[in-house]
């Protein structure tokens, strides 16, 4: 409180009230917040108010960065690391893309590949060819019927591959070794089978057994989608067997579904062959 100013007030007459000084209580060190001492870089050498509160100090280290999670790998290493192991056989390396003037950057980029297979050029002697019966990613199918030799007067499937789509050296390749593997499995009861390959400038012939009864894509369908257990039974049994067969003479199909199972008749219990090897490679056993 001030002093009262209506009455003068002698200084020597006041005694001084000596009070007992109360006992300080000295806090308990654990209960004591512990704060690091302020850094020389801290807002407490700065001439400006800090924002934080009164004893905190700013942290020493700048704040955390946090980053986004790793991409997935790229799939196109695998593809790549396939690449690398080919050419070390001594394949050809496929063309590198780039900027192409009209369509003679293009015609340029097809005369370095090599598109001669070695197969027969007398197709057109030995075979006529009939109606599409198929048509698949790499190639359509057509039935054809035998001029000449050993399969004069009977009917085959005629695969044919067109030289325009192989526009790399690992397409070329891809014919190759699907011939290379219907060759190789040729002669099982399950398989399809192989018996000649030819080719003109257009145009690569694969020439195998005709199977009239049709995909097991219908026969499901026919059947409403369903079969008995007895029935599918069977049908299981003759895709592990030839699943089984390819998988010891080191080959991998990669493309099994019921259109690429074939019915050689159409009756009932007509034997079951597999097809379409595109996709198919050698892999050790």
């Amino acid at each position: 409180m001030g002093h009262c100013c209506s009455k003068g007030v002698n200084n020597d007459s006041i005694t001084p009230i000596d009070h007992p000084k109360q006992p300080t209580s000295q806090p308990h060190p654990a209960s004591t917040p512990r704060h690091p001492p302020p850094d020389s870089s801290s807002f407490t050498c700065s001439p400006f108010q800090s924002p934080l509160p009164a004893g905190v100090a700013p942290s020493p280290s700048p704040g955390r960065k946090f980053r986004w999670p790793l991409p997935p790998p790229s799939p196109a290493k695998p593809i790549m690391s396939a690449i690398k192991r080919r050419l070390g056989s001594g394949m050809q390396a496929p063309p590198k893309e780039g900027p192409t003037s009209g369509d003679g950057g293009v015609k340029a980029t097809e005369r370095q590949l090599d598109k001669n297979f070695g197969y027969g050029k007398n197709f057109g002697a030995k075979f006529e060819l009939g109606k599409e019966v198929g048509r698949g990613h790499f190639g359509h199918t057509c039935c054809a019927k035998g001029k000449k030799g050993t399969l004069k007067g009977k009917v085959v499937a005629v695969k044919i591959i067109s030289k325009a789509k192989m526009t790399s050296a690992l397409a070329i390749e891809d014919v190759r070794r699907e011939v290379k593997i219907l060759k190789a499995l040729s002669g099982h009861k399950h398989m399809i089978k192989f018996h000649d390959a030819f080719e003109d400038a257009n145009s690569v012939y694969i020439v195998m057994e005709f199977c009239e009864g049709g995909e097991l894509l219908d026969r499901i369908l026919s059947r409403g989608g369903r079969y008995l257990e007895e029935d599918a039974k069977t049908i299981v049994e003759k895709i592990l067997n030839i699943v089984a067969f390819c998988h010891l003479q080191g080959v991998v199909h990669r493309d099994l579904k019921p259109e690429n199972f074939l019915f050689t008749t159409r009756e009932e219990d007509a034997p079951l062959k597999v097809i379409d090897f595109g996709l198919s490679d050698f892999v050790r056993p």
